[in-house]
């Protein structure tokens, strides 16, 4: 019997959602854990705490670029020099307002890169070690405001669309082998990125909950899973809305 540890890595780590996805794997057997983000200290934190609850676990941490490619490539290429990974979970993002992205082209790039362009770059870099592997699970978070632009977050929505179809490409790309593209889409989820929607009264998913579900659905090697599971049938309405009656709609 072999004493491998399952090799994980997390690009966000320090997102919420990361955060309580890597307790569920560390609590339910020793892993190889690297968490990646880009401010050291936070990824420390939760590195520390992650430690405490598994001590025959092995984790590390990793501070990356987000945004250079050949950072991303090499921040890739480190961690891949080290053996074969059976996760990746790409979970970083951020919740910009729409109307300053419609006032700031700045902030409206940037919203499109961290969203959208940063995670495709760190899936595609990993996913070249995956194919010389021929195995792993590469799991990316996208979010249920991919899957139809509405006028209070599509800059946000267009940028997760993009991880979207990506996902199906890669998904496409990597049929009939050993490698296994999950796309995690959650519904509004109770994290600090979205303590301003809590405080206007949305009703916001559990972060454990999500996270509980998003691990299961990359360990059953799902191709799309909606978390909760209950979006997946709110947004197949959303999708078939008639323009008209959607045009109608303040969401």
């Amino acid at each position: 019997m072999s004493d491998r540890k399952r090799k994980i890595v997390i690009i966000g780590a320090t997102s919420a959602i990361a955060e309580h996805c890597a307790r569920l794997w560390v609590q339910a057997e020793p892993v190889d854990l690297t968490l990646v983000g880009r401010d050291p200290g936070r990824v420390a934190r939760v590195a520390g705490d992650l430690q405490v609850r598994s001590p025959q676990s092995d984790i590390r941490g990793v501070q990356a670029d987000f945004l250079d490619p050949l950072a991303i490539r090499a921040t890739v290429d480190g961690i891949a020099r080290q053996g074969p990974v059976d996760i990746v979970l790409i979970a970083h993002g951020s919740l910009p307002a729409q109307t300053v992205c419609q006032e700031d082209l700045v902030a409206c790039r940037e919203a499109l890169e961290i969203n959208g362009v940063s995670p495709v770059l760190f899936a595609e870099a990993f996913a070249s070690h995956m194919a010389l592997h021929d195995q792993g699970s590469l799991a990316l978070i996208g979010s249920v405001a991919g899957d139809r632009g509405r006028r209070s977050n599509y800059v946000y929505g267009a940028a997760k669309g993009l991880i979207a179809r990506y996902a199906q490409g890669l998904q496409h790309r990597f049929a009939g082998t050993g490698v296994r593209v999950v796309l995690i889409e959650p519904g509004p989820t109770e994290t600090p990125m979205t303590a301003h929607l809590k405080a206007q009264g949305a009703r916001l998913a559990d972060v454990q909950e999500v996270a509980r579900q998003a691990v299961a659905a990359i360990e059953a090697g799902k191709a799309l899973a909606y978390v909760p599971g209950r979006w997946r049938w709110i947004m197949l309405v959303i999708r078939h809305l008639p323009r008209a009656v959607f045009n109608r709609m303040k969401i």
